[in-house]
């Protein structure tokens, strides 16, 4: 996504998103690191669980592995509300923000992370072509869409970093997608700067890229 329309999504989604207080849920535990064979598949609300709508147009699968994992942030408020209900309305308005705003066929990216640490599928069919060892392809990183995959985290992370709870779900997805497509963390593992003139990540996670790498491959084994 450019600058521009994660700004939007800035208003768009910090008025649709109540604030309540809720308790934190960490997604993952040691199990999810699984054997030094496997990685198991965090918890992950599918698109039917979260709401989605169907997209504009059938979504392309590509017959290939994606090479590198991208980490953006939404560049929206940096919410208190650390409920899955709420995880489940920020999907549905970054949906319609993409849909009906920008007039793309479908959710942008392919994960978002909430603020409390709850992981969604983004884009139609993302979870059934892991499986496959195929590549949905996104409109999260301009000219780099045929061969990456782009997680989304909830919040503005220019001078500060995400909750606790989210930086263990990133941590665990990526460790999952490292696993399932054979990746390297230490070189697949990039921010939205890395390859469009953006902001995003925001300069605090963009600084904690090399911390998130050495996470996943510990987690990895």
């Amino acid at each position: 996504m450019t600058d521009i329309s994660r700004r939007a999504l800035l208003q768009y989604a910090g008025a649709g998103l109540a604030v309540a207080a809720s308790g934190l849920l960490v997604v993952g535990t040691a199990e999810a690191a699984g054997a030094a064979e496997a990685v198991a598949r965090p918890t992950i609300l599918t698109r039917a669980q979260w709401g989605a709508r169907a997209p504009k147009h059938p979504i392309t699968v590509l017959n290939r592995k994606p090479d590198r994992i991208i980490v953006h942030h939404t560049d929206t408020p940096n919410s208190t509300d650390y409920s899955v209900a709420h995880a489940k309305a920020l999907s549905k308005s970054i949906q319609n923000h993409h849909m009906d705003t920008n007039g793309w066929d479908d959710v942008g990216q392919h994960f978002t992370t909430s603020r409390g640490g709850h992981l969604m599928e983004g884009r139609d069919k993302v979870l059934p072509s892991i499986g496959q060892h195929k590549l949905v392809q996104g409109a999260q990183v301009s000219g780099h869409n045929d061969h990456t995959i782009g997680i989304e985290n909830e919040g503005t992370y220019m001078s500060v970093l995400p909750p606790t709870a989210q930086w263990n779900a990133l941590v665990q997805l990526c460790a999952y997608l490292c696993d399932q497509y054979k990746l390297d963390p230490r070189t697949a593992i990039k921010g939205h700067r890395d390859y469009n003139s953006t902001d995003c990540p925001g300069d605090a996670l963009y600084a904690k890229l090399p911390a998130l790498r050495t996470a996943v491959a510990r987690a990895l084994g």
